[in-house]
């Protein structure tokens, strides 16, 4: 597996979506999806350069924590509230926040060692019944809610696209986030900000990034298919 060709290989697709869509390439960011690769390969990453990994489960992330120091950890993947705990001392960024009450464990873990904990509000902008996220309409309210809490800061915003679309209707998904950002952004709500926009995976990245995606979420195009235990 040559990490390091494939990682060139992204980071140029990035580059390039960037310069079509007229905006600074420096203003995307990669982030690395490790879930269920070895540590060896997160490794050959870190010699490449690669400085933000994302884990879906937080017992995965915790471990990994311990082995790859000196990186971002990111938790990418829907977060129980009974395991909050495994990764607020880990994790650089929460991407999968949906709901008042696992906001509100976040905010007792983060209160409990002093660290303000840098989260985004997962929408469900396409409205799958199988995803996680917020309802688009309620997303607002959801901020205003977190927005009070000391030791939780929003970033922005994160979704997942629909399986299947074409490059066409993924575009129209993430610009439908990127609007919701806009008019979340003008109500200037205290302890909310959207500077963030995480959205597009090793299949839809460019449409993301063509649609304003800030963080990109690419792992098989990185370490190849996954194969789940």
């Amino acid at each position: 597996m040559e990490i390091g060709k494939n990682l060139a290989a992204v980071q140029l697709e990035i580059r390039q979506a960037a310069e079509a869509a007229g905006r600074n390439p420096e203003d995307v960011r990669l982030i690395a999806v490790s879930k269920t690769k070895p540590v060896s390969m997160i490794e050959d990453a870190v010699e490449w350069g690669m400085l933000d990994f994302g884990e879906n489960r937080p017992q995965e992330l915790a471990e990994k924590f311990l082995q790859v120091p000196g990186v971002r950890w990111h938790q990418i993947g829907q977060l129980q509230r009974n395991k909050v705990k495994y990764i607020i001392d880990k994790a650089s960024l929460i991407h999968s926040v949906d709901s008042l009450p696992l906001a509100e464990e976040i905010e007792k873990r983060a209160a409990a060692i002093q660290k303000v904990q840098d989260i985004l509000v997962q929408v469900n902008i396409s409205g799958e019944e199988s995803k996680s996220g917020v309802k688009p309409e309620d997303a607002a309210a959801l901020c205003r809610r977190i927005g009070s809490l000391p030791h939780v800061r929003i970033c922005g915003l994160m979704t997942i696209s629909m399986a299947g679309l074409s490059p066409e209707g993924n575009f129209e998904v993430f610009s439908a986030l990127k609007r919701l950002s806009e008019k979340i952004d003008q109500e200037q709500i205290p302890g909310v900000f959207m500077e963030e926009l995480s959205m597009g995976m090793s299949h839809d990245f460019k449409e993301a990034i063509a649609a304003g995606a800030t963080m990109v979420r690419v792992g098989s195009s990185i370490f190849g298919t996954r194969e789940y235990r």
